[in-house]
């Protein structure tokens, strides 16, 4: 993915050591990387052309959507998706190296809220009377539990994180489920393929389509027929709020395959047709590469 005569500038949700960070670095190396303290800095650092390209979380196989990212893709942005990355997210329970003996004794628990969410039951039954505390990311919290050596507390985050901010892992592995991967995508001002050099498979779209104004029986049947008949295989279909009102929702569908494959041209028509607005966030490839080091 990286080019040594052109080196692009890629945001990406901070600070260093973030899984997100490690998702960047894989696709892009290491320079040219700018860490920012939200999603929404990152998309609108893209947007108002600050950077070239901004990597994001957008779906984990445990909590589900990321809805901030959803938020602002798919509300006014006017960004594209270049390329996905879908990484195995492994969680630790780290504490400062002063702590490292009295972690019966934590007073509470820092960290991202997927982070805390996708660790739910083995907070409830290690920790179950201790405050929980958000932050921005798990890097953000690795990196406060180390400039406090002296407070009890914990983060929750990736190996890289303790390495980089110096913490011990007081407990590996603490997420609920096995299968804990994100989807994070590459968005940039422009429709295009980022290149890969392996076999990423095939190439795929993801559509906005709202329903029509009318809101007539069976629309959404007629929708998924338009992909149905032409065996258009559809990898996710999911309604989010429109922010008009109660009961007003658009749906994000990936669809794997080339937006200018010949059917998926007659299904944009088709779609059209049916009164449907519909946007293409462009055709991509899915990656999934990560430095094990990082995840075991």
């Amino acid at each position: 993915m990286t080019d040594e005569k052109f080196t692009p500038s890629v945001a990406y949700l901070g600070p260093e050591a973030s899984f997100t960070h490690i998702a960047a670095s894989t696709l892009f190396g290491t320079a040219g990387l700018v860490p920012y303290q939200t999603i929404p800095d990152c998309i609108e650092a893209v947007t108002a052309g600050h950077v070239a390209y901004a990597i994001v979380p957008l779906e984990n196989a445990l909590e589900g959507s990321v809805p901030m990212t959803v938020d602002y893709l798919f509300h006014g942005s006017e960004l594209f998706i270049n390329a996905e990355i879908s990484t195995p997210i492994e969680q630790h329970l780290m504490v400062n190296q002063q702590q490292a003996q009295f972690v019966d004794d934590i007073e509470s628990v820092h960290s991202h809220p997927h982070a805390l969410a996708q660790c739910h039951k083995y907070l409830q039954y290690r920790f179950r009377r201790i405050p929980l505390h958000q932050t921005t990311s798990t890097a953000a919290a690795a990196k406060y539990v180390s400039e406090n050596p002296d407070v009890k507390i914990a983060a929750i985050g990736n190996r890289l994180a303790a390495e980089k901010y110096g913490l011990h892992i007081a407990e590996e592995n603490i997420h609920d489920f096995h299968f804990n991967h994100t989807r994070f995508v590459v968005l940039s001002l422009r429709k295009e393929v980022l290149p890969t050099t392996s076999d990423a498979g095939k190439l795929k779209t993801t559509l906005m389509v709202k329903l029509p104004k009318d809101d007539r029986p069976g629309v959404l049947h007629q929708v998924l027929s338009v992909f149905s008949w032409r065996r258009l295989n559809l990898s996710k279909i999911e309604s989010r709020p429109l922010k008009t009102g109660l009961g007003n929702y658009f749906f994000i569908v990936d669809v794997l395959e080339d937006e200018g494959h010949p059917m998926m041209v007659g299904a944009m028509e088709e779609l059209a047709a049916l009164g449907c607005s519909v946007r293409s966030f462009g055709s991509y490839y899915t990656y999934e590469e990560m430095p094990s080091r990082y995840v075991k």
